[in-house]
């Protein structure tokens, strides 16, 4: 498994270059060109779609890879964070695995927060610093 994923986060780097991205360009301007000297045939048509469907199909899974091990990696640096702060919610290590009924409490409760900061900002006063100390 570590072996495809290693693959996985070379290809998606590679995919996301600019020559990568002018061959794609080539490909499509050969195709299109080509088109007179296939007489626009159902195999030249067939040709162009299947390599298209094809590259389609197996990116989808590579970016929802390579998002997914990028996104594992955010969570886990924004966990340390919170760890390593101090005066800083240990509860909220690890948000992304609670369901959405806990995660509204505690969206609303930092809504709650927001909202004193701002009427107390209208009333002169800093809006940083814990507000539980």
């Amino acid at each position: 498994m570590a072996s495809y994923a290693a693959m996985a986060r070379r290809v998606a780097r590679w995919c996301g270059r600019p020559v990568t991205v002018a061959m794609a360009v080539a490909f499509v301007v050969g195709w299109t060109v080509s088109g007179p000297i296939f007489n626009y045939s159902d195999s030249w048509q067939l040709v162009a779609n299947t390599v298209t469907n094809v590259v389609t199909f197996l990116m989808v899974f590579l970016i929802q890879s390579s998002q997914d091990h990028d996104t594992a990696a955010i969570q886990l640096k924004l966990d340390e964070l919170i760890r390593a702060t101090n005066g800083a919610h240990n509860a909220l290590l690890d948000l992304e695995e609670l369901d959405e009924k806990t995660l509204d409490s505690f969206r609303a409760r930092y809504e709650q927060l927001a909202r004193l900061a701002r009427q107390g900002q209208v009333a002169g006063q800093a809006d940083t610093g814990s507000p539980e100390a």
